[in-house]
């Protein structure tokens, strides 16, 4: 299955983090943690938001952050991914780009 198809529930979220329903809620209000579905009764996830949650509790715990600080860091984080993909695109084009000349 399809990470972008596999849902998750806040309470299998909670597991993975270590964090708290209330932190992870902290967290979806930040704007760290999405859910699919914002205004539903049960909030689910997509199974990317597990990796993103064990990033938080390892961010709080280890560094002491609060949530708002965990929430900034992942955001600068996917930042990062999203850069280095896009830079591993560039660099995948370079030789077909000096083939060209």
């Amino acid at each position: 299955m399809n990470a972008d198809t596999t849902s998750v529930s806040l309470e299998e979220l909670v597991q993975a983090s270590g964090l708290s329903e209330a932190e992870l809620r902290d967290l979806v209000g930040y704007g760290a943690l999405v859910p699919r579905e914002p205004a539903a009764t049960h909030w689910t996830f997509s199974s990317h938001s597990t990796l993103t949650v064990r990033t938080a509790g390892r961010l709080r715990s280890d560094l002491d952050l609060d949530l708002y600080a965990v929430s900034v860091c992942l955001r600068y984080l996917d930042r990062i991914e999203a850069l280095e993909q896009q830079l591993r695109h560039l660099q995948a084009q370079l030789p077909a780009l000096s083939g060209a000349r």
